[in-house]
C-alpha cells in the first residue's frame, strides 16, 4: 500500500490528518503538481483525472478522491469514528462534509487557482473575476459554519469528525490567497485555535 500524495495540497492534507487522527501510517510517494507530475502516463494510469491523493493497494488497485480514500481506513479501522457513530450522526456529518467541500473548499480553491500567480500553471487561463467572485462565496460559508458552531464545540456535535478535518483544511488554505476569517465569526476563530491545537492538524 502507498499513498500519492503532494505535501502543500489541500486534499491530500485532509487525508494526513484523517490518518494521523486513526494512529494509521502510510509510505507515501510525493508528487511535484508544479513539474506536473501528475499528467505523466504513470500517474494517469492510477488516477485519469491527474489529482491527488491516489491510494494504491497492494493489488493494484487505485482509490482517488480524499473522502473515498478517508472512506476506505474508516472501514478498515472504525476506531475512533470520523464519519459518525450511528446512522443520523452519520447522515449529519455527511451533510456538513459536503456543505464544507462545496461551500467553503471549492471556492476557496477557486479564489488561489484565478488569483495566485504561482498556481498559474495549474490553472489555464486564469479569471480573476471568477476568483474574486468566490471570495464572496467563501466568505458566506464561514458565516454559515459560525452560526452552526455557536452552540457545539464540534462542526457537527460533541466529537471532531471528517467535516472538522475538511473545514480546518479549507480555512487554513484561504493564506496563500490573503485573506482570512472575518473578526466577528468568533465561534469560527475559537473553533479554528482548538483544532489547530490538536496534534494531527500538524499532520
Amino acid at each position: 500500500m502507498k499513498l500519492y500524495t503532494s505535501t502543500r495540497a489541500p486534499n491530500p492534507r485532509r487525508v494526513d490528518i484523517f490518518l494521523a487522527e486513526k494512529g494509521i501510517e502510510v509510505p507515501k510517494v510525493e508528487i511535484n503538481l508544479n513539474n506536473l507530475e501528475q499528467k505523466k502516463p504513470e500517474f494517469i494510469e492510477r488516477n485519469p483525472a491527474m489529482r491527488v491523493p491516489v491510494l494504491e493497494l497492494d493489488d493494484g488497485t487505485c482509490i482517488s478522491e480524499s473522502i473515498a480514500i478517508c472512506r476506505y481506513f474508516e472501514e478498515i479501522q472504525p476506531d475512533p469514528p470520523l464519519f459518525g457513530v450511528d446512522t443520523l450522526d452519520r447522515a449529519l456529518v455527511e451533510m456538513w462534509q459536503r456543505r464544507i467541500e462545496l461551500n467553503l473548499m471549492l471556492p476557496v480553491a477557486m479564489v488561489f487557482r484565478h488569483l495566485h500567480p504561482g498556481a498559474a500553471v495549474l490553472e489555464q487561463p486564469q479569471v480573476a473575476e471568477w476568483g474574486e467572485a468566490n471570495r464572496t462565496r467563501v466568505i458566506e460559508a464561514i458565516e454559515m459554519l459560525d452560526r452552526q458552531l455557536a452552540d457545539r464545540p464540534f462542526v457537527t456535535g460533541d466529537r471532531f469528525t471528517v467535516a472538522d478535518i475538511s473545514a480546518l483544511v479549507g480555512i487554513d488554505f484561504m493564506r496563500p490567497s490573503k485573506f482570512g476569517v472575518p473578526e466577528n465569526c468568533a465561534n469560527v476563530l475559537r473553533w479554528h485555535s482548538e483544532v489547530s491545537a490538536r496534534p494531527s492538524a500538524k499532520a
